[in-house]
């Protein structure tokens, strides 16, 4: 009787374990397949060759919501869990690239700084695992 209720407690530990250690999915994870197969790869990222910035960034997000979006003078940056997609004019259409968050934000700088948190700075939380604890 010890030994099977010992048995119980172990594994109901076990599970209690588990469960408070992984990380929560919240969905907001860049929608990278989708970019994928629905853009020409580059060497640069993606492209669409028609499309306007405004165009692609609506059918990203509208495949996966992002977070937030920021538009400015004529590029427009998607917002994601732990990354930024950066969609800028191209020839005649886009060029969509993935950055995670910290590389897209010093990148992208001038463009996103007075709206979303600089990575290196106290009041940045991102998205990635251990966040908001």
């Amino acid at each position: 009787m010890k030994t099977a209720r010992l048995i119980s407690v172990t594994m109901l530990a076990t599970i209690a374990l588990t469960a408070c250690s992984s990380e929560p999915d919240d969905g907001n994870d860049v929608p990278s397949t989708f970019i994928r197969q629905q853009y020409t790869s580059s060497g640069l990222g993606y492209v669409d060759t028609s499309d306007t910035t405004s165009k692609v960034a609506k059918e990203i997000d509208g495949h996966t919501s992002a977070r937030d979006r920021i538009d400015d003078s004529g590029k427009v940056f998607l917002r994601y869990r732990d990354d930024i997609v950066s969609i800028v004019p191209h020839q005649s259409g886009s060029r969509i690239e993935i950055d995670d968050y910290r590389t897209g934000y010093r990148r992208w700088k001038s463009n996103i700084r007075s709206v979303w948190p600089d990575p290196d700075s106290n009041e940045f939380r991102g998205g990635g695992p251990g966040s908001g604890k």
